[in-house]
């Protein structure tokens, strides 16, 4: 369903599981990344009414989400660590070039959130499945529902405002790029690392 051409190795858990702590500091801030850019989507783009009403729901969704995760931190006696710089989505972010018209500008950042958050779904399923941790499992396969119907939104809106021919094309293409990216990650206890 979420058409990555790469799946992440599972043993990507185990990774994760010598430091809950640190995922879930990264995904708090993935949280805090994706509030940002259903803000910045409306802030860039006003004029698209319907685009911002969901980027609207969107930004109290992932806020909460936030607050879920750093729930999760403190009740584990943690605190909120620094964030990090996210090499996957700065390599992804090399795909596009800069520029161009107003309306390939708004598709292509509307890809590139499509295909973190089927990444970001992808990873929370293997978490929900594989992680001993059974309540922070369950916890996960909550938060795999909620991303899996965000990628889709940021497609439909993709297919929506961009020429639907071009936009499957780029996608594919996007896809087969991301691949490449994920050859050389899945070695951290992070979300896309």
């Amino acid at each position: 369903m979420l058409g990555l051409k790469l799946p992440t190795d599972p043993r990507w858990v185990n990774i994760v599981e010598k430091n809950i702590e640190e995922i879930l500091t990264d995904h708090a801030f993935c949280e805090q990344k994706a509030t940002s850019t259903a803000i910045s989507l409306i802030v860039s783009f006003p004029e698209y009414t319907d685009l911002v009403q969901e980027m609207t729901a969107l930004v109290k969704e992932e806020i909460s989400h936030f607050k879920m995760v750093h729930d999760k931190i403190l009740e584990r006696g943690w605190t909120l660590g620094r964030d990090r710089k996210d090499d996957y989505v700065l390599q992804l972010l090399k795909f596009f070039p800069k520029g161009g018209s107003r309306t390939d500008q708004l598709v292509h950042r509307l890809l590139y959130a499509a295909l973190i958050e089927a990444r970001s779904c992808e990873r929370f399923r293997l978490l929900s499945e594989e992680l001993q941790d059974k309540e922070l499992a369950e916890f996960y396969r909550k938060l795999m529902v909620s991303e899996a119907n965000h990628y889709t939104m940021f497609l439909g809106f993709a297919r929506q405002y961009g020429n639907r021919e071009e936009v499957d094309k780029k996608w594919q293409q996007l896809l087969d790029y991301e691949a490449e990216i994920m050859k050389n990650l899945g070695t951290k206890e992070t979300v896309h690392g």
